[in-house]
């Protein structure tokens, strides 16, 4: 099953984009079965702010982000998200993505 969110942030893109595809911040964002064998590092493509994740060991289970600029410097995120127990993950998935975001943003 899949579902798909999405959220403003007040951040630029770029900073969303490397908050979401860094290794060590993935893990605290990220599903559970994703973050299985390495699942933290994504397919990604910074040019286009697009990555995605899958896991070997959790089939079924994807994600991919797509982040785009908007006015006064903020972004938007589109996660979509699939897996077995999927369903209104994705919601509470960038809500966590978004509390990295704001530590990345407050701690740099």
């Amino acid at each position: 099953m899949g579902t798909r969110a999405e959220r403003g942030m007040s951040a630029p893109p770029e900073v969303v984009f490397n908050t979401a595809t860094d290794p060590d911040r993935a893990s605290a964002w990220l599903p559970e079965p994703l973050r299985r064998d390495g699942g933290e590092r994504p397919q990604a493509s910074a040019a286009q702010l697009r990555a995605r994740w899958s896991s070997d060991s959790a089939p079924g289970w994807s994600a991919e982000i797509q982040v785009e600029p908007m006015d006064a410097g903020g972004s938007r995120v589109r996660l979509d998200l699939s897996g077995a127990d999927a369903d209104g993950l994705a919601d509470e998935t960038l809500a966590n993505l978004e509390r990295e975001v704001d530590d990345n943003l407050t701690a740099g």
